[in-house]
C-alpha cells in the first residue's frame, strides 16, 4: 500500500471507523440463540412479502428493467429463474418485498423508527452472488440490522428518509459477504454515505409508487459501494465528519455510536416488529380497532358517522391532510387511516386486496370516506411514548338508528407490538405464498429457512421461489 492510500485510511473519521471495525469483527458465534432466530423469522417474513408484492405494478417495471440485464452467476430475480447484476437484483427483490407493506418495522421511542427490513434482500442478493453459508447470510443480515437501528436513534432530522439507514446496512452487510477488509469496509461505507440521500418527499402527500421502490434503490447503492470497494475503488475522505460531510448537510447535527450488539449487548433486530396486516405501520392499530367494530355492522349503509381516536403520531402523519381522504393510489391508501378503516369496516378483515383498484374506485367506500373523523387521544399518545409500545386506538361506529359500535385496540386487545410466535409466523408466510406456490412448496420454503444456519450455500433458496 502507498503513504497516500495510509494516509486516507488511517485519517478515516470515528464513525466511519467504528461502523467498519465493527462490520469487520462481528462473527456468527457472537450472535445468541434467541438473536439467530430473530433473524431466521426475518428471512421468512420477508421473503412472504416479496411473493405476496411479485405482481405490483412497481414490481414488474423493476423487473422489466434487471431482464434487460442478464448476468449469468450474478443474483437471482426472486420469483423467477433469471439473474442479474447484485446490486440490480438488490433493487428488485428489495423494492417487490416493500411493495405489498408486510415487512416488519420499528417504533421505540426518540428514534426515527423505519422498515429495517429493506436491507435484508440487498445483503442476501449479495450473499447469494459470494455462495456464502446461511451463518454468513444470517451475521450479515443482524449486521445490516444494527447498523440501521443504531443510526435510527442517532439522527433524527426532518426531510430525511430513514432509506438512507438502509444504504449503509445495506453496504456493510453485503461488503462483509464479498470478503471486504476492514480499510475496504470503510471505504465501501463512504461511498454508500455521501453519494446517497433519499428524501422524505417520498412519503409525504400523494404518494406514488416510488414510496416502495425507495428502499430497494437504498439497497441498490449500498451493494454498489460494496462491489465498488471490492475491486478496489477508493471512498470519499471524511463522508460523516468532513466539512461538507453527513453530518452537517444532512444529519445536521453530529452523534456518536457508542452502543453496538455484541455478547453483552442485545442486538436491536430482536425489537423490530412483525406486522399483522398490510398496510403503513401507523394505520394498523386503526385496522385492528375497526375490524373489532365490523364484527356486528351489518351494512355500511346504515353508518351515520365513525370516529377514531390514535395516538397523536397517527393523527398527524396518517389523518390529516385532504390526500387521506381522497386516495389516488394504492400508496396513498395505505398511509390512509380513514382509508383503512373504510375498507376494514367493508371487508370485515383488511387483507392486500383491500387496496385493489376495485377497492380504491369503489362508490360504497368513497361515501364512507366522508363519514370518517380522526382524532388524537392524549392517553393514547402518552401510552405510544413510553415503553413497552401500545398501540391504542379505538373506532366508534354510530348508525342512523343511533345505536353504536365500538372496537379497540392496543395491548391485549391486539397489538402490532405483540410478539408473534412460529406458528404465527408460519400463518402469514402461507397466507402470502400458497396461492402461487401451493403447500407442498411453501412447507418445502419453510423447512429450509427454519433450518437456515445449515444451509452450505444460501443460493438454494431462490430456486424454491420461483413464480414464474
Amino acid at each position: 500500500m502507498n503513504n497516500a492510500v495510509e494516509s486516507h485510511l488511517n485519517s478515516a473519521d470515528a464513525i466511519q471507523s467504528r461502523l467498519a471495525t465493527y462490520a469487520a469483527s462481528l462473527n456468527y458465534e457472537d450472535l445468541n440463540l434467541e438473536t439467530i432466530h430473530a433473524a431466521k423469522v426475518r428471512v421468512i417474513d420477508t421473503l412472504g412479502a416479496l411473493i405476496g408484492g411479485f405482481f405490483g405494478e412497481a414490481s414488474h417495471i423493476a423487473r422489466k428493467i434487471a431482464a434487460q440485464t442478464p448476468q449469468p452467476g450474478g443474483a437471482t430475480v426472486i420469483g423467477t429463474r433469471g439473474t442479474t447484476a447484485p446490486d440490480l437484483a438488490a433493487f428488485v427483490n428489495g423494492a417487490t418485498a416493500r411493495y405489498v407493506e408486510m415487512n416488519d418495522v420499528y417504533h421505540w421511542p426518540g428514534s426515527m423508527g423505519g422498515h429495517p427490513s429493506d436491507v435484508l434482500m440487498p445483503i442476501f442478493a449479495a450473499g447469494e452472488f459470494a455462495h456464502v453459508g446461511g451463518r454468513a447470510l444470517i451475521t450479515s443480515i443482524v449486521l445490516g440490522y444494527e447498523v440501521y437501528l443504531r443510526m435510527s436513534h442517532a439522527v433524527k432530522t426532518v426531510g430525511f428518509d430513514c432509506a438512507n439507514f438502509c444504504c449503509m446496512g445495506s453496504a456493510l452487510g453485503a461488503g462483509k459477504l464479498l470478503g471486504l477488509t476492514q480499510q475496504q469496509l470503510a471505504h465501501c461505507l463512504a461511498m454508500a454515505v455521501v453519494p446517497n440521500n433519499a428524501l422524505n418527499q417520498a412519503r409525504t402527500g400523494h404518494l406514488s409508487m416510488w414510496k416502495s421502490v425507495a428502499a430497494g434503490q437504498s439497497g441498490r447503492a449500498g451493494v454498489f459501494a460494496a462491489l465498488l470497494a471490492q475491486a478496489g475503488m477508493e471512498g470519499p475522505h471524511l463522508p460523516f465528519e468532513g466539512k461538507n460531510a453527513w453530518c452537517n448537510h444532512v444529519a445536521r447535527s453530529s452523534f456518536a455510536l457508542d452502543t453496538l450488539g455484541g455478547r453483552e449487548t442485545p442486538f436491536k433486530i430482536n425489537d423490530t416488529l412483525i406486522k399483522p396486516r398490510a398496510s403503513c405501520a401507523t394505520t394498523i392499530s386503526s385496522i385492528l380497532a375497526a375490524e373489532q367494530a365490523a364484527v356486528h355492522l351489518r351494512n355500511v349503509d346504515d353508518v351515520e358517522k365513525v370516529v377514531v381516536e390514535v395516538y397523536q403520531r397517527a393523527k398527524v402523519g396518517m389523518g390529516t391532510g385532504e390526500h387521506h381522504w381522497n386516495p389516488d393510489s394504492r400508496e396513498t391508501a395505505d398511509h390512509s387511516i380513514p382509508y383503512v378503516v373504510a375498507a376494514s369496516l367493508i371487508d370485515k378483515r383488511h387483507t392486500p386486496e383491500s387496496f385493489n383498484d376495485a377497492h380504491l374506485r369503489s362508490p360504497a367506500l368513497r361515501t364512507l370516506l366522508r363519514k370518517i373523523e380522526v382524532m388524537a387521544n392524549d392517553d393514547f399518545t402518552a401510552e405510544y411514548e413510553r415503553v413497552p409500545v401500545k398501540h391504542a386506538t379505538r373506532v366508534s361506529v354510530t348508525l342512523k338508528n343511533g345505536e353504536r359500535l365500538v372496537g379497540e385496540s392496543g395491548g391485549d386487545k391486539g397489538d402490532l407490538s405483540q410478539p408473534k410466535s412460529d406458528a404465527e409466523i408460519e400463518e402469514k408466510f402461507r397466507s402470502l405464498t400458497e396461492a402461487v406456490l401451493g403447500s407442498k412448496r411453501v412447507d418445502a420454503v419453510l423447512a429450509t429457512l427454519w433450518r437456515l444456519d445449515d444451509v452450505s450455500d444460501v443460493g438454494v433458496i431462490p430456486p424454491l421461489l420461483v413464480i414464474a
